[in-house]
């Protein structure tokens, strides 16, 4: 049988692991509190680190449409106007024209990143820091593009919208590179291939940089009233470079040509153009190319953006049909070349005004510019009788001058224009037609003397270091096979 075993209550004994137990976390406890009295007075002994600023963030759809249309520019140049040019001469020289072209391309790219865009935008920050050369020239602050990563940005024309830096570096590369690939049509097929490469690098330093700070250079809508070039200050529009890229390059050509001379047989030998279907695919690279020329020139995607994209098209429509119904008038024929030439007239003279007026204005600016440019082309330039190839002052360099004049006076809000936007009260201030015309041809005026002086300097220092003309047997015998050692049909 089994018996019950009755213990009596009692409370248990505290086993010996507890006991350490116990100890173990009294002394954690201490150390703990040891530990944190130590802390405290640490951090009462030290400086909370600054916080830093949030930086912009730049809009990635603005950003890729500036990237785009600086590609669209750069097929302005490669393949749109070397063909362009390339169609017009004789078959003789169509390499050299496109060699010449697209050497200047390459030359212009290295020397805008070395040099170009920090002389063409920077400056003083603030008037105490500017001094006399402030509002014509910038300095070396970003020679080499020093300090300009893929996180540094530039604002827009909108207060607190960015893109980056590098991206604004390109668009504007793009401009620097075809600006005086233009000046290469005028003195086609008979100056030397470095004559014409050491004339175009010299304007590009004494002309072209100057002319763009001048117009284009500001502290931006966060910075308005801080220094900016001399043209901007003056009140001169010229949204994507009427100025600063057509008249300039024209006025170029136009010294260029006049000290070079005439090619020989000028005005006894047929020059007739060898391929004018290369110059019809070139000519329409350009227009489209044209719109990111003229629409990526606002730095943003938007309203704007679409309107300068309806301006470009609609005012080439109208100069050519303004040159082709011309000449059809003149001469009782509307030709392939007129059409083509009254096309880039009509890019050229809403280039300056693409942003800042309306549709119906930007037709009646086509409407001129083709006529005006065409009786120049057609009648004035025998008998003036300079030998501009290429009639690169005939449509850039009247163009230009077209386009930058009629800007201010479409750019008007009563003829349909945006009219002018002050940074100052945050909107668009109250149009004065005079004095906004007054602007634009001080604009005009500076340009073509500021370039003219400079390309008669520079054409006559490549005169008496490298020599202009090659030698006559050369140029009848083409410039194809004795400068570049090759022909373009075999």
């Amino acid at each position: 049988m089994t018996h019950a075993l009755t213990l009596p209550k009692r409370r248990p004994a505290t086993p010996r692991l507890s006991c350490i137990a116990w100890a173990g976390a009294a002394a954690v406890t201490i150390v703990m509190l040891t530990a944190d009295v130590a802390l405290a007075q640490a951090a009462a002994d030290v400086v909370p680190p600054t916080p830093v600023p949030d930086l912009p963030v730049p809009d990635k759809g603005d950003t890729t449409w500036v990237m785009v249309s600086a590609v669209l520019v750069m097929m302005m140049t490669l393949p749109g106007l070397a063909l362009f040019y390339g169609g017009l001469v004789r078959s003789r020289n169509v390499l050299s024209v496109l060699m010449q072209v697209m050497a200047t391309f390459c030359v212009m790219a290295i020397l805008w990143v070395a040099f170009g865009y920090s002389l063409a935008f920077t400056g003083a920050g603030d008037a105490a820091d500017a001094g006399p050369l402030t509002p014509f020239i910038g300095g070396l602050s970003k020679a080499f593009l020093a300090g300009v990563d893929t996180g540094s940005v530039v604002e827009t024309f909108s207060t607190g919208v960015y893109i980056p830096e590098l991206a604004f570096v390109i668009f504007q590369m793009a401009f620097a590179c075809i600006a005086p690939a233009l000046i290469v049509g005028a003195i086609a097929e008979r100056m030397k291939f470095s004559a014409v490469l050491g004339f175009v690098i010299i304007w590009f330093f004494l002309s072209y940089l100057p002319m763009a700070h001048m117009v284009w250079w500001w502290g931006g809508p966060s910075a308005f009233d801080a220094p900016s070039g001399y043209l901007f200050g003056h009140g001169a529009l010229d949204f994507a470079g009427g100025t600063v890229i057509h008249i300039n390059a024209g006025i170029a050509g136009l010294v260029a040509a006049l000290v070079a001379g005439p090619r020989i047989g000028y005005g006894r030998e047929v020059m007739a153009p060898h391929n004018l279907t290369f110059t019809l695919l070139g000519g329409c690279l350009l227009w489209i190319g044209w719109f990111g020329f003229n629409a990526g020139s606002n730095l943003e995607a938007n309203g704007l953006t679409a309107l300068a994209i309806l301006n470009t098209t609609v005012a080439t429509a109208a100069a050519t049909l303004a040159w082709s119904f011309g000449e059809w008038a003149l001469r009782g024929h509307p030709s392939l070349l007129g059409g083509v030439s009254g096309a880039v007239s009509g890019l050229v003279a809403i280039t300056p005004a693409a942003g800042f007026v309306g549709p119906m204005g930007a037709i009646a600016i086509g409407l001129i510019a083709g006529l005006v440019c065409m009786w120049f082309v057609v009648t004035m330039k025998r008998r003036v009788g300079i030998d501009d190839s290429l009639d690169v002052f005939g449509i850039h360099g009247v163009g230009g001058i077209v386009g930058a004049i009629l800007t201010g006076v479409f750019a008007a809000p009563a003829l349909g224009g945006g009219g002018v936007f002050d940074y100052a009260a945050g909107a668009v201030g109250e149009y004065d037609m005079a004095g906004q015309v007054w602007s634009q041809t001080l604009g005009v005026l500076i340009c073509i003397g500021w370039s003219g002086v400079v390309s008669f300097v520079a054409i006559h220092v490549v005169r008496a270091v490298i020599g202009l003309r090659v030698d006559a047997a050369d140029e009848r015998q083409g410039l194809d096979l004795t400068t570049h050692g090759e022909n373009a049909y075999n």
